[in-house]
């Protein structure tokens, strides 16, 4: 059956291409996020651990809804590693876990390159009229600066 929403073939793959490189940044982050969930510590254990949970639940959930968007536009959504470390900016955590500090400023500012990401998706949605994906795009944008304002609150 062929896809009609009004979007071209190629407009749809160029969306896609770039709800690609923002699923794999939020994977990343997620993987990273739970990862500093898990290993944080000291006398602020407590907050950052449960501040860091929040985090990675909503980027998980976030994940799903930017691979189901890619499936809308007719393309298959990257589910591999091997994939995600071939779109991804976002770094992976290191082998041993830095200081709470230091993955407070990791954090935000990976959630900085996930805005700016996002904002370049909202870009090339914009040229072909993709409504849905230019709102998708735009609350991860919210949801990323906000995020990025809290980890970045904790370090002054």
């Amino acid at each position: 059956m062929t896809l009609n929403t009004g979007l071209s073939d190629e407009d749809r793959k160029v969306v896609a291409e770039g709800l690609s490189r923002v699923l794999a940044d939020t994977y990343t982050l997620y993987l990273k996020t739970q990862n500093y969930h898990w290993n944080v510590t000291g006398p602020r254990f407590k907050g950052l651990h449960e501040l860091f949970e929040e985090q990675y639940v909503e980027l998980r959930e976030a994940a799903d809804e930017i691979a189901e968007r890619i499936r809308a536009l007719g393309h298959f959504a990257p589910g591999s590693y091997a994939q995600f470390a071939e779109l991804k900016s976002v770094e992976e955590a290191p082998a041993t876990p830095p200081s709470a500090e230091e993955m407070l400023g990791q954090l935000a500012a990976d959630n900085e390159t996930l805005s700016r990401v996002a904002r370049s998706v909202v870009t090339s949605a914009e040229n072909v009229e993709d409504e849905v994906t230019i709102d998708m795009m735009v609350a991860r944008m919210s949801v990323h600066e906000k995020a990025a304002w809290m980890l970045r609150a904790h370090l002054q």
